[in-house]
């Protein structure tokens, strides 16, 4: 999904599906409304039917109702981000981020009026810090900030904030900041509104910035993991290029390195008080709620912020670009070239609109410009076009990689060359309709989300203070009232030479930085402690939500279709249909049925040319896949119901009668050959083809691969003769849709033929898991800052029994941030940004499990971080209230999960191939409240602690002694070829 479609998904949910026949100005319009006490906003044939209150202290209160699950999606959000940013501060919002997750008087502390000194010498202690140069004065007085600050740690409760939101049943806590904002992100059951609102009133009414010089140390992992990214330097080159005066390009939300070594509290605190104020505020909560009674409790939490005013940050206007500026990035990874315009920011209505119809036009994934024209006659190994979209300014990109032996200004030249055919008009005027149409599919299937929801509302606060939320509803039927005369015109307008051009060069950056590892002892998180706050929070009284378990005999409808069982579920929310046809075999029964499926979106017929496709299936807002795994293969069609039958005769015909064709066939496989290059360039496919050398060994799934030849010597009659006779094994037939299942089942045989006698599936190559009877490492170098490391073990074969048990675990020991690895590895003693371990179960009842554990770290820190996770895998610390929340937390997620839709039926296929022909959830919740402790140490004593382990791990060799990988094991280090296969 590129980003414009992204965007139509978050931010114009609001559809404009309503049948009512008046005229545009009056289908949508502000109303006001009052229940329940209080006066709101809300948007005549609004679908998510919002309501917008601004209570009397100025905080902005947005509620949307969606009863599809017992869940609420929260976000707490300010329009303040690296934007507001000092300029002597930059990163600031990002730090600030961070250190509300550390509590408050209330909470987070054991004994404040103890903590406090303490606090106060700090602050103080980094203000001289900010003004001390020399590395030997700078040392002296960082020493005495750590030694200081382990004291003040002996005061702190570590993580209380993520133990109540975990304790009361929340999932996905998280933050993010960005160029404008900084918001706060929960998932909570519906029965503790009044929990998570007592939390977040505490925690935005008092913060507390305690164990800092911890947490500064994860942004500066944070920092570095970003200098490790060439698409995040790319990115901010751009930016930075494109805004000379704008804060858009001058100040990143991470920060600069000199920044980062020089924080403020107090400039952190200034900015605390500046832009966190109610006005500038705004709370937002999507899904099963009352909002006549939720309004009362937000307005009730959260009355005494006072009204302050709002400070706005003063955008300065860039002076216009006259020539193309050329920029250059280095790095490891693979080239690619991104051009990059500004545009009207979103305050401009109109433009927005224009906007993301010229972005759909290029690029929609089937129909654009670049779609049919460049990607689909494979002339770049891939290109894109995508909006980034602000208050003040927007930018649009286009982006392309280059194939083999392509120069990247080749590149550059083919994608210009389409936004020329666009200024000429050389399109068709209907594909605005389609956009229209799939705009208005995406937005029916966004609808379900309450995160969509949220998301979009908040969006819309952030850019206009939800004040044009009736533009964002219009947004759609807005977007088809465009003609292509205005899409010329601006296009003609906005697209001349002023554009950024950026080259992203393989070699090295010269110019790379990271933050220096400093000093740092590591500080008590005091686990088994629990502030008056949590004790008093968890004492409030929930109504209880009952879990519901599937009945796969009841929830499931099955019915014949010739010798292919059919699996039904009914939709009655609305238009919608997903259609599957499942077959039990994949890669590792062919190596070629990957091949052939990436080969049909190339293919026409004997009518119809595969652009031709591709446009049919995009005007009749549907979409065809042919996904091929490991071992299952699944072809679906999906969309309106009301076009179904014209898409499935248009796939059945595709598959029937794909032509093979030798042109399109030797350009993908010269693709592909960049591909492969491309990706043992890229340190994300590396460390994960690694891991799965050290699971199962020199032959594994990730290298199961076409061997050069192997791939040269396929032919296209090969791989359409495969994609002819797919249909021809046994396989499922999956419907959810309105249909009932009789008329499904008529509808699907008028067009799907099913083999009399399948043919028998080719035997699949088998993949085993190595057992670990020593220590090894497996290396493998990458230019980098940071060090990656990950620990596997395999362990025993399945076993349902142990379900409850293993999940314990994990909730308990590193699978969340208020877990035991990341309390010890990233809070107590600052070793990486990124830390988890769990013990993974497989997904086939005759496969094994796996213990993975991980570590992200600057190399320097390398054996410090290693060292602190196998204390963890040996000695597991025991922290009776830590575990007793992880059973609660996990208990609460079961009792507010609801598996609906087709999720009902790839849930009962999961459970068949472990074995299972029950909602095995059922019994897992009945086992939890039994599960001690000790019981769990025992099991981390039988299959974790004092075992063998494969460390594999990825960093420089300029970086790490070799004689410090020594000490962990026999050292193989392993070659790309090795770990891809080819």
């Amino acid at each position: 999904m590129n980003l414009i479609q992204k965007a139509i998904c978050l931010l114009l949910l609001a559809s404009s599906m309503s049948t009512i026949a008046e005229a545009q100005q009056k289908k949508y319009e502000w109303k006001e409304g009052t229940s329940g006490g209080y006066t709101y906003k809300y948007i005549v044939n609004d679908p998510m039917k919002a309501r917008f209150y601004t209570l009397k202290n100025g905080l902005t209160v947005i509620l949307s109702v969606n009863k599809k699950d017992p869940r609420i999606q929260t976000l707490i959000g300010t329009r303040a981000g690296s934007n507001d940013d000092p300029a002597d501060h930059t990163g600031l919002a990002h730090y600030l981020e961070h250190l509300l997750f550390k509590g408050t008087q209330q909470y987070g502390s054991l004994d404040w009026s103890k903590e406090k000194p303490y606090l106060d010498q700090i602050e103080g202690l980094y203000d001289t810090y900010n003004h001390t140069t020399g590395d030997a004065a700078r040392n002296v007085v960082y020493h005495k900030i750590d030694s200081v600050s382990g004291l003040a740690a002996k005061y702190a409760i570590a993580n209380e904030y993520d133990k109540m939101m975990s304790g009361m049943g929340a999932q996905g806590t998280n933050a993010h900041t960005w160029v404008e904002e900084t918001i706060y992100e929960e998932d909570i059951p519906s029965n503790v509104v009044d929990k998570f609102l007592a939390v977040q009133a505490e925690r935005f009414k008092d913060p507390v910035f305690r164990l800092f010089h911890t947490e500064l140390e994860a942004v500066y992992e944070e920092k570095n993991r970003g200098l490790d990214n060439d698409g995040r330097k790319s990115y901010e080159l751009m930016l930075s290029t494109l805004f000379p005066t704008h804060n858009y390009g001058q100040q990143s939300t991470i920060g600069t390195v000199e920044h980062l070594k020089n924080p403020s509290l107090k400039a952190i605190r200034q900015f605390y008080n500046t832009y966190y104020v109610p006005g500038n505020m705004a709370v937002v909560m999507a899904g099963d709620l009352d909002p006549d009674q939720v309004i009362k409790q937000v307005d009730k939490a959260f009355s005494y912020m006072p009204a302050k005013p709002v400070v706005t940050y003063k955008a300065p206007v860039e002076k216009p670009m006259t020539a193309p500026i050329v920029k250059e990035v280095f790095g490891p990874d693979a080239e690619n070239v991104m051009i990059s315009f500004r545009m009207p920011g979103a305050l401009d209505v109109k433009s927005n609109v224009l906007l993301a119809v010229i972005s759909e036009v290029m690029n929609n994934g089937k129909a654009g410009l670049l779609d049919l024209n460049i990607n689909k006659q494979q002339k770049v190994l891939k290109s894109g076009a995508s909006v980034l979209g602000w208050k003040d300014y927007s930018v649009f990109m286009l982006n392309g990689t280059a194939k083999q032996g392509q120069t990247l200004e080749e590149v550059k030249d083919l994608l210009l060359g389409q936004l020329d055919i666009l200024k000429k008009g050389e399109f068709d005027e209907s594909m605005v309709k389609a956009i229209v149409n799939n705009a208005k599919l995406a937005e029916l299937t966004g609808l379900e989300s309450n995160t969509n929801r949220a998301n979009s509302l908040m969006d819309g606060f952030i850019k206009h203070r939800g004040k044009n939320w009736v533009t964002d509803v219009s947004f759609v039927d807005d977007m088809g009232k465009v003609t292509k005369q205005q899409i010329v015109e601006f296009a003609n307008k906005y697209f001349a030479n002023n554009y950024v051009l950026l080259y992203k060069r393989k070699g090295e950056d010269k110019n790379i930085q990271k933050v220096d590892k400093p000093a740092i002892t590591p500080v008590e998180v005091n686990r088994e402690a629990q502030s008056a706050f949590l004790k008093q929070v968890n004492e409030m009284p929930a109504a209880g939500i009952q879990p519901m378990w599937l009945d796969y005999d009841k929830d499931i409808q099955k019915g014949k279709l010739g010798a292919a069982d059919v699996l039904y579920v009914q939709n009655k929310d609305n238009g919608l249909f997903r259609l599957y046809y499942r077959f039990d075999m994949g890669s590792w029964n062919d190596k070629l049925s990957p091949l052939a499926a990436q080969y049909l979106q190339f293919l026409g017929t004997d009518k119809y040319s595969s652009e031709q496709i591709s446009k049919e299936f995009y005007n009749i807002a549907c979409n065809f896949n042919v996904s091929t795994g490991t071992d299952v293969t699944t072809l679906s069609v999906t969309g309106l119901q009301e076009n179904f039958d014209k898409a499935v005769s248009l796939f059945e015909h595709l598959l029937k009668n794909c032509q093979p064709n030798e042109q399109a066939l030797t350009a993908l496989k010269g693709r592909i050959g960049k591909s492969r290059s491309d990706a043992k360039l890229n340190k994300a496919n590396i460390l994960k083809g690694l891991a799965s050398y050290g699971m199962y060994g020199t032959k594994n799934p990730f290298n199961n691969q076409l061997s050069q030849a192997d791939l040269d010597g396929v032919t296209a009659q090969q791989l359409t003769d495969i994609l002819h006779g797919l249909s021809g094994y046994q396989h499922m037939v999956i419907y959810y849709g309105p249909q009932t299942l009789d008329a499904a089942i008529a509808a699907i045989g008028k067009q799907h033929e099913i083999a009399a006698s399948p043919k028998a599936v080719p035997a699949p190559v088998k993949f085993d898991k190595v057992s670990q009877d020593k220590n090894q490492v497996l290396f493998t170098d990458y230019d980098m800052v940071q060090s990656e490391v990950n620990w596997i073990r395999n362990g025993g074969t399945y076993n349902p029994e142990t379900t409850a048990l293993v999940s314990v675990f994990n909730g308990y020991f590193g699978g969340n941030m208020g877990s035991i690895v990341f309390q010890t590895i990233r809070e107590s003693k600052a070793l990486a940004y990124s830390t988890y371990a769990y013990y993974a179960a497989p997904d086939k009842k005759d496969s094994r499990y796996s213990m993975v554990a991980y570590v992200g770290s600057q190399a320097d820190k390398m054996n410090d971080a290693i060292g602190g996770m196998n204390e963890l895998l040996n000695d597991m610390p025991r922290s009776d209230k830590g575990f007793q929340t992880a059973k609660q937390s996990m208990k609460q997620d079961i009792e507010t999960e609801r598996i609906t839709q087709d999720g009902i039926i790839f849930s009962y296929l999961a459970a068949k191939k472990l074995g299972l022909d029950t909602d095995y959830r059922k019994t897992v919740y009945a086992q939890i409240d039994g599960i001690t402790f000790d019981k769990v140490k025992q099991f981390h004593d039988q299959n974790i602690a004092n075992k063998p382990y494969t460390y594999c791990i990825m960093a420089s060799e300029k970086k790490v002694n070799p004689e410090d990988l020594k000490k962990y094991g026999d050292v193989k280090v392993v070659t790309l070829e090795e770990i891809f296969g080819y």
